[in-house]
């Protein structure tokens, strides 16, 4: 993680060494090598900053966000220091037309100077690697006080620029246009490195605002290496120890290769996705559908059985013949013609039906259908539930090692119904985790797990010193009853 002062150049090799390793004075500075200008369009700073006091700010905020070891939940504000209040709805609403996603993420202020709040806790996002895969924008934030990672889409096309090399006179500077809501190479390895960071370390749940229509996957992003950094982003999230929410956002799409690389059947115990009521998902777009599912010929035959006047004119076609069959053949061809952008649309709309939460939520492949002004009092909720729950989870798999996850959280939701709480309720769940003491029961579900391997142990021993085995166990422990007897 590299937090550099602007006036603070990274580099290997000084300017100096590299003129007279030329041969001549090619470059006058060590920026040209290493500064802002450079390591900020390349991913390599994460955060730029005027001077120290400023970077040191920045350290503090960035280690706000870092448990005390890599056990620990990452630190949770309590009402004290929230500066913000979790009961409220999400003022700005995202649009059909192309529109800054950091709007949504921290607010924005109107040209009227209203004041719209956004998804997280006001002042809380702080975004990193803001020059690099601009496609993409990461960052770190709070939710009601909870420490989150958080991955957004550009919805807006952005200009990848590449300096020219003062080294070599025949280079020039490149522009490179790149669409908005679409993966680029840069900012596909952008996205997989993020996942890596929050994983690694950090211990944070992640929020993922999908809203993406595919790959780029033109000549120069193939050479790009972007099938690679594609992959990687499915490895982060089979990696990934903590929860991820993935949600599509109102106006929102998910299509093609997209949804697979960000599918929860990656990491089901760990993704949850779900879906705006204002949102599609699909792997083609209603166009493409009906390029594949209801061509034009298709289109034509269902006008012949529901057009009253095209079934009229098939009606006299099938008796005439000679120039009256030859009119009436341009009539019907006439007809169609007028028809076919009728058609196209309804065949469209059909497809678009399929493509909406409802039917996202029917064929299961979302968790639940949102609100977006409701979103962050659900998620808040949710994400505190699943923390708390998934750290609990992982306590007693490590107890119990035999355990799979889902016989763990069962475990779990055993111990909420013993104490009459409703394990479908996030809230009541959150609330319940956060002040209960389960360290006995924890240690309690180790005694099946020793049990069976002292089972197994002994199974692999002859006959003979099993039973030897067995009267030894048995004296220690009538020694062991008196022992307590006596105190």
């Amino acid at each position: 993680r590299n937090i550099q002062k602007v006036s603070s150049p990274m580099i290997l090799t000084g300017y100096n060494a590299l003129n007279k390793l030329l041969g001549k004075n090619v470059y006058t500075s060590q920026d040209q090598l290493g500064g802002p200008q450079i390591m900020v369009p390349n991913g390599v700073t994460h955060q730029v900053v005027r001077d120290d006091q400023e970077g040191m700010s920045a350290i503090l905020d960035w280690l706000s966000f870092v448990p005390k070891d890599i056990h620990s939940l990452p630190p949770m504000h309590g009402p004290a220091l929230c500066t913000d209040n979790w009961n409220r709805e999400v003022e700005f609403t995202p649009t059909k037309q192309p529109y800054d996603p950091r709007d949504f993420l921290r607010g924005t202020i109107t040209t009227d100077g209203m004041r719209l709040r956004g998804f997280f806790d006001t002042g809380s996002f702080i975004e990193y690697l803001e020059g690099w895969g601009r496609t993409v924008v990461v960052g770190r934030a709070r939710l009601g006080g909870i420490p989150m990672g958080v991955i957004a889409v550009e919805t807006r096309s952005v200009e990848r620029f590449v300096p020219a090399d003062p080294a070599n006179s025949e280079s020039c500077e490149v522009v490179e246009p790149q669409a908005g809501q679409v993966w680029f190479p840069d900012s596909a390895f952008k996205t997989a490195q993020v996942l890596r960071d929050f994983n690694r370390a950090e211990n944070l749940p992640v929020m993922i605002f999908a809203n993406w229509r595919g790959f780029s996957g033109g000549t120069r992003d193939m050479y790009g290496e972007i099938l690679k950094f594609g992959a990687q982003i499915v490895d982060a999230l089979v990696e990934y120890e903590h929860p991820i929410f993935i949600y599509i956002p109102p106006h929102g799409e998910l299509r093609g290769g997209a949804w697979v690389v960000i599918d929860p059947q990656i990491n089901p115990d760990k993704m949850e996705m779900y879906a705006d009521v204002e949102s599609r998902g699909g792997i083609l777009e209603p166009p493409g559908v009906v390029e594949v599912k209801y061509r034009g010929h298709q289109q034509v035959e269902a006008m012949h059985r529901h057009d009253a006047k095209l079934a009229e004119l098939d009606r006299q076609l099938a008796g005439a013949d000679g120039a009256q069959k030859e009119q009436l053949e341009q009539a019907v061809k006439a007809r169609e013609r007028q028809l076919m952008p009728l058609y196209t649309s309804i065949a469209e709309h059909f497809a678009d039906l399929h493509d909406r939460a409802s039917r996202m939520k029917a064929v299961g492949v979302v968790r639940e259908i949102l609100e977006w002004r409701n979103a962050r009092r659900f998620f808040y909720w949710r994400v505190k539930c699943r923390v708390h729950q998934d750290h609990l989870v992982r306590k007693v798999r490590e107890t119990n090692p035999r355990l799979s996850h889902a016989e763990a959280v069962a475990a779990v939701h055993g111990w909420a119904e013993e104490a009459k709480v409703d394990p479908s309720s996030d809230e009541d769940m959150a609330k319940w985790l956060e002040v209960q003491s389960l360290e006995a029961k924890v240690r309690a579900s180790r005694i099946p797990y020793v049990r069976a391997e002292l089972e197994a142990l002994l199974q692999e021993l002859p006959e003979r010193d099993r039973c030897a085995a067995l009267k030894a166990a048995a004296a220690g422990a009538r020694k062991g009853d008196a022992a307590c007897s006596v105190m």
